[in-house]
């Protein structure tokens, strides 16, 4: 390696001396010497035949030219001093007496190096620029050596490896998954005190599946895992195994695995499985294509693990349906653990979790916040005191109230506000009776949550809302519950019709919202009386994301065209109740409508006064319209409306 090295620098070493020694080869050939004698030498200057000289007092170099001849001859003088005064007298004589012919001289101060000194500069700069050409040829070199071992890494695992103990998750940093933690402390356990399972025969899972909806915490469980267990963790997403040239996934999966084990006792983190792990044959790739030879190395790495090699893999993924079989059968991915919405109590440690760091107003509740959050993730709660903490820095406010923390939770669900979007008094209108005909219909139906907030200033995609609050956590839904929030999703729909006498396209997002559960009622939840208890179709039939290329309807023709009746009937019942709520009430759907044209907004609290007919809170009677000012109930065509974002969301 050395000699390498060697040869690689000789000849930036030897090209600068080369040029030294040409350089210095040149100077000194510019000039002759002739073998004379010293008074042969002093006979010239007596004579004249010298036509100028240069003579170095120190080293004794005398340089001399005669008449008639341009070459310049050199010679050394044994003494300068003696030779001065020999040919001096002379000279200035000479030059006295031939005012035309004159001698030139000139005494030169220098060392016996004069030589070396004149040629030490050029020297220098050609060492220079010989070390520069070096340095430049090195980095050269060098990039070449990058670009060569880029692509001999190029099959090699992306992976980030981490092992820092001050940015350790745990599992206090954890919060709303207590069984989730508890799966997961045997595989803690058996990282730290491998031995205390081996010896009784047991074995540990060799792999984990975390399953659950986004944000629900799943990549932050694998993370306090490793934490807990204080062992290497490697993660890596599953479409870094994937590239357009064939057998560099499986490279990687290899790679992956041998770092693995050099570093055991270890975890490996695989985010998004389901990029590499989807059934083999789905789609329009065939069963050779470069994911399926990943997914094949990965299912023979992970099968081929020793009892006490200390290599866990944990995965996580929302499609659990499309993995393949081979995947999930024990000696592989052998436990799935479900990581879901988080309830009450969930959330309310969540919200703890979060909370540190920021101070709140003596109104905020986190026990009401938890109450009224129902299906949030920990990432949404997250992002909610998130926005709570930016609404009250940007009101300059030193704390965060219940004021920023409400509107910041319908900021997260609906969407921004767009108080500067200018909106005619006829879309005002409509967007009016609109959403009061849903908060209407929730008001008369028992098994609805109450309105707590109703707008008809757009945010987001809608062009208003109405919002309602869980009261409480529910993990399914009864039919007459389905059946009433088909009711409530077309009251924006029929109140248009009742007193305007038109419809528009606001109501495309609550008729597609409507058909879907209904279709599900039919289909998949077998809720239809004529029907029967039958699912009909198959839920995983995309051909790049399920099973099958194509899918055959387990129904025949007949069937499809009762479905079809069986769910116009649902949704044309339900538009007869909620038109039967609205026109029982039409003296309150007037009302509420005239209190959002002119307040635009409306509380839980207003609009429950409203349709019991109290005194407003707060003391705001002069907002509600006089009877003579209510909006009139005679139709109206609405001809100007814009069918461009009027969608809203209920």
């Amino acid at each position: 390696m050395k000699n390498q090295k060697l040869k690689a620098i000789l000849p930036y070493l030897i090209i600068p001396v080369v040029m030294i020694i040409a350089i210095s080869y040149l100077s000194s050939s510019q000039t002759k010497s002739k073998d004379l004698k010293y008074y042969e030498i002093v006979q010239m200057f007596d004579d004249g035949k010298i036509a100028s000289y240069d003579l170095n007092i120190s080293s004794g170099s005398l340089k001399y030219t005669v008449d008639g001849d341009e070459t310049v001859y050199k010679y050394t003088v044994p003494s300068v001093s003696i030779f001065i005064q020999d040919i001096h007298e002379n000279v200035v004589e000479h030059n006295r007496n031939n005012p035309d012919d004159r001698i030139s001289y000139n005494y030169i101060a220098g060392s016996s190096y004069s030589m070396w000194s004149n040629i030490l500069p050029l020297a220098v700069t050609t060492l220079l620029f010989g070390l520069l050409m070096f340095f430049l040829m090195r980095k050269t070199t060098q990039s070449a050596q990058n670009d060569l071992n880029q692509t001999m890494m190029f099959g090699k695992a992306k992976v980030k490896m981490s092992k820092d103990q001050k940015k350790k998750t745990t599992f206090d940093q954890v919060a709303g998954a207590d069984e989730e933690k508890e799966e997961l402390s045997e595989i803690v356990e058996f990282l730290k005190n491998p031995a205390a399972f081996s010896e009784l025969g047991a074995r540990i899972p060799k792999g984990v599946l975390l399953v659950g909806p986004p944000g629900t915490g799943k990549t932050l469980l694998a993370r306090a895992v490793a934490g807990e267990a204080d062992v290497p963790f490697f993660s890596i997403s599953g479409s870094d195994f994937v590239e357009m040239y064939v057998g560099v996934g499986a490279s990687r999966v290899r790679d992956l695995f041998q770092q693995a084990k050099k570093n055991s006792p270890s975890i490996v983190f695989i985010d998004e499985i389901d990029a590499v792990g989807r059934h083999r044959g789905a789609g329009m790739g065939g069963g050779h294509d470069e994911r399926e030879q990943t997914l094949n190395q990965l299912l023979v790495e992970m099968d081929g693990f020793g009892v006490n090699e200390g290599v866990i893999i944990i995965a996580a993924t929302n499609r659990p349906d499309i993995l393949d079989p081979a995947l999930l059968r024990p000696g592989r991915f052998d436990r799935q653990i479900t990581v879901n919405y988080p309830d009450m109590k969930g959330r309310r440690e969540i919200l703890d979790v979060h909370a540190k760091g920021k101070p709140f107003a003596p109104d905020v509740d986190l026990d009401v916040i938890a109450k009224s959050t129902a299906g949030f993730t920990g990432a949404e709660l997250e992002n909610l005191l998130n926005e709570s903490a930016l609404l009250a820095a940007r009101r300059k406010k030193k704390a965060i109230t219940m004021n920023e923390i409400e509107e910041a939770t319908i900021k997260v669900v609906v969407g921004t506000e767009k108080r500067s979007h200018k909106i005619s008094d006829k879309e005002k209108k409509l967007t009016a009776y609109h959403e009061a005909g849903h908060a209407i219909a929730t008001y008369n139906l028992e098994t609805q949550d109450a309105v707590h907030e109703i707008s008809i200033i757009p945010r987001g995609m809608a062009g208003g809302y109405t919002m309602s609050i869980p009261t409480e956590d529910k993990s399914y839904k009864s039919k007459n519950e389905m059946l009433d929030d088909l009711v409530v999703l077309l009251g924006g729909r029929v109140a248009e019709a009742l007193v305007l006498g038109d419809i528009s396209t606001g109501a495309s997002n609550d008729i597609e919202r409507a058909s879907d559960i209904s279709r599900k009622m039919v289909t998949k939840y077998g809720m239809s009386e004529k029907l029967g208890p039958i699912a009909f179709g198959s839920q995983n039939d995309e051909v790049f994301l399920g099973r099958t290329y194509g899918s055959v309807r387990n129904y025949s023709e007949k069937i499809a065209a009762d479905i079809d009746i069986e769910i116009n009937e649902i949704i044309k019942n339900a538009y007869a109740r909620c038109e039967a709520i609205l026109n029982s009430n039409m003296d309150k759907l007037h009302l509420v409508a005239g209190y959002l044209m002119e307040n635009e907004k409306a509380s839980g609290e207003v609009f429950k006064a409203l349709m019991e007919g109290k005194e407003l809170p707060g003391n705001n009677e002069a907002q509600v319209p006089s009877e003579a000012n209510q909006l009139p109930e005679a139709k109206e065509a609405v001809s100007d409306i814009p069918t461009e974002n009027t969608e809203e969301n209920s």
